[in-house]
């Protein structure tokens, strides 16, 4: 007990004398998104601008606001710190209930004891349930009646893809392969490991998602930087920030694309076909830097880290510095607000939304904690054209803070069910919501 009071006191006098240290914003939040933001110079700080919505959860009956002629609801509760979501073919929403693994050497000195209070304070620091949930809607009325544990005693898992009876998990330290018949509820038997990826005892970014290639011959997986810019040495910088391209009959693997600070969701373009991810950018260069952004994935392109940030801008942090990389560094295609922690990513490919939300992005924000005022903790729809995202982000769930400004939830994973619905993880509210047309509401 005393030694929760002494954190709650430490965290509190720590937060109230790092006031005079912020820097709030300059520019307003929408100057943040879309192809070209606005990008002020930068603004760094001795210590961290920290304002983070403390994480409270939902109170009983409570659900956040969707947009006009939606409606949600809560397709299952109760779980562990849902990160994650993936829907199987038969219409089974998997869930992986995970955190973040041991990490002894990482967020040390006065900024690590900052980012420890920060991710606390955010609900962050519970133990990894490290497992896989199967939940199952089987009488149809948007609300799962089932769930089994399908996967248990794995490692942070993250990410997940099924290719024909294999299904594919993304632990934070490895690929797993374990066999998946249709309507399987329990898997017993042990996963073959496919390849190692870049983990350790500092292991910064955590969460590995993973995709399959239309034919499955590929899994692409994303695999975060292990500092904020490279801050913890290059040399621990080895095949991270990166997505890598792997093998999965061989386990061969090659970086199939490289400088992305921490990449996070994952998905097929519908019209080009294009792999397009989100990618969270970095920190302590004041509120309005650097913006999030989602991006097509182009094969061998170097997107910046740590050396710059959309492009030629260089992150003057960063020693010894590598003009040569900068010169070739590509502009990402979107942004997404700065700070906003843009995690999910699915293209709507479904027909029971509204036609507009046909072939756009929906990206859940999990929301910021390095900037004033707060930016994210809600789920946003970007519309596309031609392969490509045009005009302004549209709010699509949000309310997931309230007056007080406490976390009642943070979205995470995104996801489409058999139905088209949008299934949105909220680890902070342990609740996995469903998003339809109020007017086919069941």
């Amino acid at each position: 007990m005393f030694k929760l009071e002494f954190h709650a006191v430490a965290a509190s006098i720590l937060l109230l004398g790092l006031a005079g240290c912020d820097h709030w914003a300059t520019v307003p939040e929408s100057a943040g998104f879309g192809p070209a933001p606005t990008l002020p110079p930068p603004h760094p700080t001795l210590i961290p601008t920290v304002q983070i919505a403390p994480a409270k959860g939902w109170p009983s009956g409570a659900t956040p606001i969707a947009a006009a002629g939606l409606v949600v609801n809560s397709y299952a509760a109760g779980l562990d710190h849902p990160r994650w979501l993936y829907v199987l073919p038969n219409g089974d929403v998997l869930v992986a209930e995970s955190n973040g693994p041991p990490r002894p050497d990482d967020a040390r000195g006065i900024k690590g004891w900052v980012a420890s209070l920060v991710m606390e304070r955010a609900g962050a620091t519970v133990p990894s349930a490290n497992r896989i949930t199967l939940l199952r809607d089987t009488d149809g009325d948007g609300t799962a009646d089932f769930r089994s544990e399908l996967l248990g005693g794995l490692n942070s898992p993250f990410g997940m893809a099924l290719v024909g009876n294999d299904l594919y998990v993304a632990n934070t330290d490895a690929v797993m392969r374990f066999p998946y018949e249709a309507g399987d509820t329990q898997i017993s038997v042990p996963g073959v490991k496919v390849v190692d990826l870049p983990a350790g005892t500092i292991n910064h970014h955590w969460t590995r998602n993973i995709i399959a290639s239309r034919d499955g011959s590929r899994l692409y997986v994303t695999v975060g930087s292990n500092s904020n810019v490279g801050e913890n040495g290059m040399e621990n910088e080895a095949n991270r920030a990166a997505i890598l391209e792997v093998n999965p009959v061989t386990g061969g693997w090659r970086p199939f694309a490289t400088g992305l600070r921490n990449p996070n969701g994952l998905d097929w373009e519908p019209r080009t076909g294009a792999l397009w991810t989100t990618v969270n950018e970095r920190d302590e260069l004041g509120s309005d830097l650097v913006p999030d952004f989602m991006t097509a994935v182009r094969d061998g392109a170097f997107y910046g880290w740590p050396y710059s940030y959309y492009g030629p801008h260089v992150d003057a942090r960063v020693k010894p510095q590598r003009p040569d990389l900068v010169a070739r560094a590509v502009v990402p295609d979107y942004a997404l607000g700065a700070h906003t922690a843009s995690l999910g990513l699915v293209f709507y490919r479904g027909t029971l939304l509204p036609q507009h939300y046909s072939g756009g992005a929906f990206i859940g924000q999990h929301g910021s904690w390095n900037r004033r005022p707060r930016s994210g903790y809600k789920v946003i729809f970007v519309a596309f054209a031609d392969g490509h995202p045009v005009g302004a982000p549209e709010d699509v769930l949000t309310g997931f803070v309230d007056a007080n400004g406490d976390a009642l939830g943070r979205p995470a994973g995104v996801a489409v069910d058999g139905a088209g619905a949008l299934l949105v993880a909220d680890d902070v509210g342990n609740v996995v919501w469903r998003v339809q047309p109020e007017a086919r509401k069941q």
